[in-house]
């Protein structure tokens, strides 16, 4: 696994460097629609259920979660405009590649989730998810992006979990990277 950490800092370190203008533009162009926060904060659970701070840039208004956490439709209204842009565009998810850099993640492994999410697996689930470093994207998001359900989600994860390795992590980032493309676009 130390190959695939090496991995992860060089991979996240030269992507900060070279997304930097990139990263900038999209800073600028939340903060000119919303304002301030341009980034969203959440806490999300990692390796051996320890709990991190996930950062994205932030796609929807100010306040958006004070009802109380829910899923979000394609139409939700707390979406702003640039919002709905950089999530179609993944561009949201950038600000992790921080997270990758400090350890909190890696750029392949199984979503972080919320720790209220953390009643809806077994066990025996839950500490498998949890033997490995989330990702910013990963064997489900890859096969299926965002239309998968929570029993695909979870099988593919745990699937993950007993194959993760970095030569799995290179093809799943390629499979990423064509579903991201203009050919893959969901």
């Amino acid at each position: 696994m130390k190959a695939k950490r090496l991995f992860d800092v060089a991979a996240s370190l030269v992507g900060l460097v070279l997304l930097a203008p990139l990263l900038a533009l999209v800073g600028l162009l939340v903060w000119l629609e919303a304002g301030s926060p341009v980034l969203f904060r959440q806490r999300r659970v990692g390796l051996h259920g320890a709990e991190f701070e996930m950062l994205k840039f932030r796609s929807m208004v100010v306040d958006a979660a004070n009802p109380g956490p829910h899923h979000t439709a394609d139409a939700d209204p707390r979406i702003t405009r640039m919002g709905r842009f950089i999530r179609r565009t993944s561009l949201d998810e950038l600000p992790q590649l921080v997270n990758v850099l400090v350890g909190d993640m890696s750029l392949v492994g199984p979503r972080p989730d919320v720790p209220v999410q953390r009643s809806l697996y077994s066990e025996q689930e839950w500490a498998q998810r949890c033997s490995v470093r989330p990702g910013i994207t990963g064997l489900a998001q890859a096969s299926l992006r965002s239309k998968a359900t929570f029993r695909q989600r979870l099988d593919l994860d745990l699937d993950y979990t007993r194959r993760a390795g970095l030569l799995l992590d290179l093809r799943i980032l390629l499979m990423t990277l064509r579903r991201l493309g203009p050919a893959g676009s969901n």
